[in-house]
This record gives structure tokens, sequence and C-alpha cells, in this order.
């Protein structure tokens, strides 16, 4: 071989194993909208699975960009909540076209350290306020009432029920309307002008047996799963409670992303004995002067509603899948849709709101549209394929 062959040899020996790592070094995202809409704030999920091939464990390390070459927003969530905690999948968001299809490129860097702008989903438990567990994203705030509040002497409530904190804002103000204490007022960003009671609410739901409801208590216990700046996940914990005679214990998990107007929910049932299938109703609160509509065909529940001290109209739904649907049904004080929870005792549904102060929606004919999108969204889910690039 010449010295120039020799040369050549070590350059490329040298050259291309880094080249082969810089390929190795990235995937392609490939996103797909199948539906004749556009489709915005949509959560596109990436498993480790599909990302092994860049080399990285840790997933807080992962970085992704659109086609342009912008940086995208991700979070890393554990799902499978194992003893390490350690995060399975990658979520971003992207929006979408009627029928459009997008690209990203994943590829490894620093771990991802988030400003404080830039947490559009946020949750916590609150034992300053009698063990609250409030919740909020871009769009709209929950709370949910823990085992402190029944023995309260102010004002004891004994309820699972959801609770509608009404946002005029895109940053996050749970924090600093407990700080203020002075929520029932709106300085701005919005208040809580809901009522929720003893109700279901705004989608809490409990089990039907002897055409009755059966509820459980306050939540005694909570975690954090996941915690922004994407999405916010936590489960909270029910001591067993009767329902016609069987004593049923519940884990509830909620999830709520960015850019949606809907939470989902998810109960998973434990019975100690009875061998009866469990009915799973989920209930929006009624309110005097409230238009209805039901849609058993796409599996949804709507109420325009006005606000309890006049500050404007409001729009809840319920939104599951409507093959596991049995039937509407109502109790005194909520509208119920009866839902199979299946051979796993578990069940999965949305619910939300939007008040018309905060100008989400500009009417409530696009509330409707809007649930209505979103189911269909459910059963036909951005398609998701990845490829070494």
């Amino acid at each position: 071989m010449t010295k120039t062959g020799r040369m050549l040899t070590i350059i490329l020996l040298t050259v291309l194993p880094r080249l082969c790592a810089a390929a190795e070094g990235q995937v392609a995202v490939k996103a797909v909208n199948r539906l004749p809409f556009a489709r915005l704030h949509q959560t596109i999920e990436v498993s480790a699975s599909q990302l092994a091939s860049l080399g990285e464990k840790d997933l807080n390390k992962i970085h992704i960009k659109d086609d342009s070459g912008k940086e995208v927003l991700c979070q890393a969530v554990d799902t499978d909540f194992d003893a390490y905690h350690i995060p399975d999948i990658v979520i971003f968001q992207a929006d979408f076209g009627p029928g459009e299809t997008k690209t990203f490129t994943v590829s490894t860097g620093g771990k991802q350290v988030y400003a404080k702008d830039q947490f559009k989903a946020y949750g916590r438990f609150v034992r300053e306020r009698f063990d609250d567990f409030a919740w909020e994203n871009d769009r709209i705030a929950h709370r949910m009432y823990g085992k402190a509040l029944e023995t309260w002497a102010g004002e004891p409530l004994t309820s699972s029920s959801v609770d509608v904190w009404s946002k005029r804002v895109s940053y996050m103000v749970i924090d600093g309307w407990y700080i203020a204490g002075d929520y029932h007022v709106d300085h701005g960003e919005g208040l809580d002008d809901y009522s929720a009671g003893a109700t279901r609410g705004c989608g809490a739901n409990g089990l039907w047996a002897a055409d009755k409801l059966w509820v459980s208590r306050n939540f005694v216990s909570s975690r954090v799963l996941a915690d922004g700046p994407i999405r916010v996940m936590f489960e909270l914990d029910y001591e067993p409670f009767d329902v016609n005679g069987t004593k049923v214990a519940e884990v509830k998990r909620i999830t709520l992303d960015a850019g949606s107007n809907l939470d989902h929910f998810q109960s998973f049932y434990k019975p100690q004995g009875g061998s009866e299938p469990l009915i799973s109703a989920i209930g929006l609160k009624k309110v005097k002067d409230e238009t209805k509509q039901f849609n058993a065909e796409h599996g949804w529940l709507s109420c325009w509603e006005p606000m309890e001290k006049n500050l404007g109209m409001q729009g809840v739904a319920l939104v599951m899948d409507p093959k596991m649907l049995q039937k509407q049904t109502e109790d005194q004080q909520n509208s119920l849709l009866l839902v199979k929870t299946g051979g796993a005792n578990s069940v999965s549904y949305w619910a939300g709101f939007f008040w018309d102060k905060s100008g989400q929606f500009p009417s409530y004919d696009a509330w409707k549209t809007y649930v209505d999108q979103f189911s269909q969204g459910l059963a036909s889910p951005i398609e998701v394929s990845v490829s070494t690039k």
C-alpha cells in the first residue's frame, strides 16, 4: 500500500466511526393527523425503547427539534411508576392542520432545566389548606379535598367532588391564590366561583348499585407522578367505602396536559368481596337554568350553565369511550353517565370546563365542537412512528 493509501485508510478509520456515531445520535419522529380538522396542543409520546438507538438511558437529556430546527419543549415522564421513578417516555406537543404530517428530530444533550415561565402544567398537595390537592394548566384549574377538611371546625366538608377554579390567564396561579387567600374574588386572573360541595362537581365519579350513587369520602393520601412543564399527573387514595353492602377502595389517577380543557381521570377499584361487576357513575353537578346535550354516539355529555355570582357562563363536559357507556341517568344533585369498569375494575374518562370570560371559546357551540372533536381524537390519536436518521 502506498503512503497516500495508508493515509486515506487512517483517515477513513478515524472519520467513519464518528460519522456513524453522528447518524446513530439522532432519530426521526413522524407524526400524522388522520382527521379532517385542525388539532392544537397535541401531546406526542415517544417511548424509551423507540429511542434506544440514541444510547442515552437518562431521558431527561433528550432534546427535540421541529423541521425548521427550532428546539421544542419536552418532558421525560415515568409511566410505570417503578420504585426508582425512572422516566420511560418523552412527551412534547405540536399543532396540526387537517390531515397534516410533521417530522421532528430527536437527539441527546445536556439535562433539561426549565425556566418558570415554561411551565404550562403544575399541581401539588396543599397541606396548609386542610389537605387540598390543586392542579392546573394554561387553561383551567381544579382542586379536590383531603382528609383534614372533614374535621375543620370552620367549614367541614366530606366530599370526593372535583372543584373548579376559573382562570383567565395562561400562567400558573395556584400558589399565588393560596398565598393571598382571596381566590373567591377576581383580581384579573380569575377566581373560585364554583360550589362543588358534596355533588360530583366537574367530573367526579362514584359507583352505581341498586339504582343509587355510592361515593367515597375525602382522599387520605396523594403522590405526584409528573409535575410539568407539559404534564401534571398524580394519584389520590380513597379508603374503602360502602357500595350496597360491599366495601370498595379506590385509587384515582388524574392527568392534565398543557393546552387542554379536559382532564384525564382513571379510577382503579379494589372491591373487598362481592362478585358483581362494578358500574362507575361519572357526574356533572346540576345547575339551575343549565342547558344540557348528550351525544351517545361519540360518548360525551355537555352542559352550559350560569356562574354563581352572575360572572358569565361556563361550559362543562364529560367524554368517554362510547363502547364503555351504558346509559345516561341522574340523581337529585348530578347528571350522570354510567360506565362499565370491565374485568380490571377500572374506568377511564375525561372531564373539564371553560369560562366564557377566559376568551378561550367564543360560544357554547364552539365549546361543543371542541368536545366532539376531542372525542373523535381519542378514537383517532396522532399516529407516531420513529426511525433512525
